[in-house]
């Protein structure tokens, strides 16, 4: 009978993958951040939606806003910007280093900085280094703080610190110099970056605010080209 019972429970442990050894270890937090960079490095385009909290009043910020970025170097949507506690939204277009808005009311798109308007090039979102997957890929002090769920979907949860600089090219910073916090949700199945939630001085030193920024549509067909201008 006792011989019966340890084939019994060594069969068991073999079917459910339960005694030592037959777990698959979990990805490591490093592990899923270098996973996730891969997976959007390798896509042509993605959709994103970015939103903001406790942003400044004063001065010109980038508080929220969509569009599609696609490869190479190419972004059209509509950003939300803060002129000083006035909130507009500017349709922008990006193509190949040149960034093109129509502001409120205005009958064409022009060729402008985009620094004036408080937000970085967004044509550069998809860049392996100066993009979004260039957080993942200078993130320290990574650490796994579960699983959740967006839109129903299993996401694994990794917090980490990232340079003040690297935001600035992909955001703004008021303060590179300080590192700023993260959280990244990385879909459990495909790998791919679900949302970033990113804290730090963007508008105002020792002022911190939060940018949000949910990415889908992965590999999604868009059209961006260069529009007419005068």
């Amino acid at each position: 009978m006792r011989r019966r019972r340890q084939w019994y429970v060594a069969l068991t442990c073999l079917v459910l993958a339960g005694c030592s050894g037959g777990e698959q270890a979990a990805e490591q937090p490093a592990q899923l951040l270098t996973r996730a960079k891969a997976t959007l490095d390798s896509a042509s385009s993605v959709h994103f939606v970015i939103t903001s909290a406790d942003v400044p009043a004063a001065g010109t910020s980038l508080v929220g806003g969509e569009g599609s970025a696609a490869r190479p170097g190419k972004f059209k949507g509509a950003l939300k910007v803060s002129f000083a506690g006035s909130a507009a939204t500017v349709e922008i277009i990006s193509v190949d280093g040149l960034v093109y808005a129509k502001l409120p009311f205005a009958a064409d798109f022009a060729v402008t900085d985009p620094a004036q308007f408080g937000f970085a090039d967004p044509g550069k979102f998809m860049e392996p280094a100066a993009g979004i997957t260039g957080l993942l890929s200078k993130a320290t002090d990574t650490k796994s703080t579960g699983q959740t769920r967006i839109n129903g979907e299993l996401v694994q949860q990794v917090t980490a610190s990232i340079p003040g600089a690297v935001v600035k090219d992909l955001l703004v910073s008021a303060d590179p110099a300080k590192p700023v916090a993260a959280t990244f949700s990385i879909a459990e199945q495909s790998g791919q970056l679900r949302r970033a939630v990113v804290t730090g001085p963007f508008f105002v030193k020792d002022v911190a605010s939060t940018f949000t920024i949910v990415l889908d549509r992965y590999g999604e067909q868009v059209d961006i080209s260069a529009p007419s201008t005068r």
